[in-house]
């Protein structure tokens, strides 16, 4: 057996950055530095802003919801960093995936590529819900009423059956992303302005109608209430990690990748902190609504006009979460494929629009169950070990890979190497140890899985794994000459 071969092969940075293995099936470069900016800042603020931190403050944190972004902020930071090293270095679809791939070996790879599959659909399906639940506030607010049976999942409410508008939802985002990434990127460049102004009207208004007397007490749920909202929080402050699934549709990836990454961060982080502020500054973390926590605070303060334009901007502008973790499971999902380490029949790209439009309504499907028969609490549990984990595969790597190849070319470079992706590593790996046991199940349930795949089909039909045993066979004919 040659070396590295197995689940430690490593696939080439060198024949990363080339065409892939000269694959038939590729994608279009066409996404600018703005448009990148857009989807990231597209994929971070929404559910956070919209949905999570009314669920987080009323359920687990109380004001400290806003340490809770704070702390999940800063971790996310420090892989920021590494995610902006490695899209300049290797500018190809996979994000974590690939990386880990590149630099821990094809295990590594595998897993947190498997690993995403899980988190990213799940993180579509709870978006869908958060915006069904704003959807149901504003259908209230003009006196219409719809039947029990689809307004929820079971168990969320008296007679429901399925969350029809969630699941219709996630089924309209794989149809715009099938329409090809030039036209979907316009739709969602254009969204994320609209949800942005949404976002400084609530600031901005909300921001004369906070009580003081509702920050107190700070820590309800005490300290440890903070950081198990950090835990579950986590998920919206990462959409840059989905949004380098695109690298290898961006028109100047290495360069414009890494300054894209930084920027959808810091721009969200910045809105986020403030509009924390001003919901548990309007109403006591005790009534904030879980679902729809910024229409019913202003509602409470007599501004249901507002209120009423808050939900139409909240059910619009979350879309673009939707959009931009679905973007970055198909595109996950096609690099495995691509790679082998998938079935090849999933990689196929449609012809003219150049984009997997079999995985893209695969996972609209997908989701589209979770969000219709999954409570919200129980989806969103589905998201976060995983994309801490990837957090750590990716700090780690770029520790590794400075030191092992220091001559690569580099377009950005990670700060304060190595402390500063240590950081992540530590944060990720201590927000992992908040998580609630049934997300441990869940978890290990889906690993299991994804190992059996690997060892009975991954593992020797990998783009590699084929290579190997052409050399392998090349070199045993030359010993019998």
């Amino acid at each position: 057996m040659r070396a590295g071969q197995g689940v430690w092969r490593r696939k080439p940075i060198e024949l990363i950055q080339e065409t892939e293995g000269g694959s038939a099936e590729q994608l279009n470069r066409v996404l600018g530095l703005w448009q990148l900016t857009a989807i990231g800042v597209g994929g971070i603020i929404g559910a956070g802003i919209f949905t999570l931190a009314g669920t987080v403050a009323n359920g687990k944190a109380g004001p400290a919801v806003l340490l809770s972004f704070l702390v999940a902020g800063v971790a996310s930071a420090a892989a920021a960093f590494s995610y902006a090293e490695f899209a300049g270095l290797i500018p190809k679809a996979g994000s974590a995936y690939t990386y880990g791939y590149a630099v821990l070996g094809e295990l590594a790879g595998w897993f947190i590529g498997w690993d995403l599959l899980l988190e990213y659909t799940a993180i579509v399906a709870v978006v869908a819900i958060g915006i069904s639940g704003y959807f149901s506030f504003l259908l209230g607010e003009m006196g219409v009423e719809l039947p029990a049976w689809m307004l929820g999942a079971p168990g969320t409410g008296e007679g429901h059956r399925v969350d029809l508008f969630a699941a219709a939802l996630c089924l309209l985002i794989a149809y715009l992303l099938t329409l090809g990434i030039k036209n979907a990127a316009r739709f969602e460049t254009i969204v994320v302005g609209l949800k942005v102004l949404v976002v400084l009207l609530v600031i901005g208004v909300g921001f004369f109608h906070i009580r003081t007397g509702n920050y107190t007490p700070f820590f309800p749920f005490g300290v440890s209430g903070a950081f198990t909202g950090a835990a579950t929080v986590f998920f919206a402050v990462f959409g840059y990690d989905a949004m380098s699934t695109a690298a290898e549709e961006s028109k100047d990836a290495q360069r414009h990748m890494p300054k894209a990454i930084l920027y959808s961060l810091l721009i969200s982080m910045v809105l986020y902190v403030l509009a924390c502020l001003v919901l548990t500054g309007m109403q006591n973390y005790k009534d904030i609504d879980p679902e729809s926590g910024f229409s019913t605070a202003f509602k409470s303060v007599g501004l249901s006009s507002l209120a009423d334009v808050i939900a139409v901007g909240a059910i619009i502008g979350i879309l673009t979460v939707m959009f931009t973790f679905m973007l970055g499971v198909t595109r996950v999902w096609f690099s495995m494929s691509r790679d082998g380490l998938l079935p090849k029949w999933f990689a196929k790209t449609h012809p003219r629009r150049h984009v997997p439009t079999r995985v893209t309504w695969i996972v609209g499907a997908s989701s589209a169950a979770i969000a219709g028969f999954l409570p919200i609490g129980e989806a969103a549990e589905l998201t976060n070990i995983g994309i801490l984990l990837a957090f750590v595969v990716v700090c780690v790597s770029v520790i590794v890979l400075r030191y092992k190849r220091p001559d690569l070319p580099r377009t950005f470079r990670t700060p304060g190497m190595p402390v500063v992706p240590a950081i992540g590593v530590v944060f990720s790996l201590w927000l992992i140890t908040f998580l609630e046991w049934q997300t441990w199940v869940r978890f290990a349930v889906w690993f299991l899985i994804g190992l059996v795949v690997y060892f009975t089909y991954s593992r020797r039909r990998s783009e590699l794994a084929k290579a190997e045993r052409e050399i392998d066979d090349l070199e045993d004919r030359e010993g019998r000459l």
